[in-house]
C-alpha cells in the first residue's frame, strides 16, 4: 500500500523532491520504493531520461487502478474504525494562499477531537485544488471563487466573504486617505497573484465592470511576495486584511468603496465519495460557518 502511495504522489508531481515531501519520507526511501514496485511488476513506470521525469505507458495504466485501491483502503480504515466509536485514518486537505484563520481554527479543533487522524495541508491554486479533489486525491479543499468551471465531480459550499483592502506603502500618494474608490486604482501601477488566483478574478473583473483595464505591473503566485511588493512600492495590491497585513508598520491598508470588494471562498470535496473524515470536517466547518456570521455565512451546498 505505502508503495502505491508513494507511486500516485510521484505520479502527480513529477518531481521525486516535492513528492517526497508530500507523503513525509526522504527523498531516497520514495525512489526506493518506486523502484521496488517496478521490479515487482517488471516495468519501469517512469521515464527518467529527461530533464523531468514523465509517466510510462505502464505507469499510465497503473495510475487510476492505484489511486482505486487507496480509495478502498481508506474506505475500509474508515469502516473498521467506526465500529469502535474513532475517527482514524487521514485527511488530505488543500487550500489557496492566504486561507481565512477560521480554516486553521477548524483544522485544529478537529486535531483536537480526532487525534486519530493524520492531516496534511497544501496550497495551490483553485483549479489545481479542484481537480485533485476530482481525482480523490485531497477529501476536502478550500477554494477562491474563480468564475471557471469546476470538475463535475466536485460540490461545493459557501465559506466566507472577505472584504479586500489596498495595500500601499506609507509614502504612497494614497496612503493618507481613509479609504479609497475603485477609481483611484485606474491609474495606479498594481501588483497581484497570477491567473487561475481568486484574488486576480476579483481585481479584473471589478476593473472591467468599471470600464477600465488595470495596469499589472508585477505579479507572482506567492502572496507573501505580493504584500511584500506592494511594501516596496512595485505595485498596489487588493488582498483580505488578515492579521498579517494589519500588523505590518511598512504597509498602510485602505479600505475600497464603490464598489467594495470581496474574497469569496468555498470549500470543496468529491460529490459522489466523499470519505468519513472529509464529511466529519466539514461538519466542523459547518459549525464554525454558522457560529460567525460576519463574514461567514452558513455553508450552502452547490447542486
Amino acid at each position: 500500500m505505502r508503495q502505491l502511495r508513494y507511486f500516485v504522489a510521484v505520479a502527480e508531481d513529477l518531481n521525486f523532491t516535492r513528492a517526497a515531501a508530500r507523503v513525509h519520507v526522504a527523498q531516497p526511501a520514495i525512489s526506493q520504493q518506486i523502484a521496488r514496485l517496478e521490479h515487482e511488476l517488471g516495468q519501469e513506470l517512469f521515464d527518467r531520461s529527461g530533464r523531468q521525469i514523465r509517466l510510462t505507458a505502464a505507469g499510465e495504466m497503473l495510475l487510476p487502478f492505484a489511486r482505486e485501491t487507496l480509495d478502498t483502503a481508506a474506505r475500509g480504515r474508515d469502516a473498521v474504525a467506526s465500529l469502535a466509536g474513532a475517527l482514524a485514518g487521514r485527511l488530505s486537505t488543500g487550500t489557496i494562499q492566504s486561507p481565512p484563520p477560521s480554516l486553521l481554527d477548524v483544522l485544529a479543533a478537529f486535531h483536537h477531537d480526532h487525534p486519530l487522524v493524520e492531516i496534511s495541508l497544501r496550497t495551490a491554486n483553485p483549479q489545481h485544488l479542484a481537480e485533485q479533489v476530482a481525482k480523490g486525491t485531497l477529501d476536502a479543499a478550500l477554494l477562491g471563487v474563480t468564475g471557471q468551471p469546476l470538475p463535475a465531480a466536485v460540490a461545493t459550499a459557501a465559506y466566507t466573504t472577505e472584504p479586500l483592502l489596498a495595500l500601499v506603502a506609507p509614502d504612497h500618494t494614497l496612503a493618507s486617505r481613509a479609504h479609497i474608490t475603485l477609481a483611484a486604482l485606474r491609474d495606479q501601477p498594481l501588483a497581484t497573484l497570477t491567473h487561475g488566483s481568486g484574488l486576480r478574478t476579483v481585481l479584473e473583473t471589478a476593473c472591467a465592470n468599471a470600464g477600465f483595464t488595470p495596469l499589472i505591473h508585477a505579479e507572482t503566485d506567492d502572496i507573501s511576495l505580493l504584500i511584500d511588493l506592494a511594501a516596496r512600492r512595485l505595485g498596489v495590491a487588493l488582498v483580505p486584511g488578515t492579521g498579517l497585513v494589519l500588523s505590518r508598520p511598512d504597509l498602510v491598508a485602505l479600505p475600497v468603496h464603490r464598489p467594495k470588494l470581496a474574497r469569496r471562498t468555498v470549500l470543496a470535496w468529491h460529490r459522489h465519495r466523499p470519505t468519513r473524515t472529509a464529511l466529519a470536517f466539514l461538519a466542523y466547518a459547518r459549525a464554525a460557518a454558522s457560529r460567525d456570521s460576519e463574514g461567514r455565512p452558513a455553508l450552502s451546498e452547490s447542486s
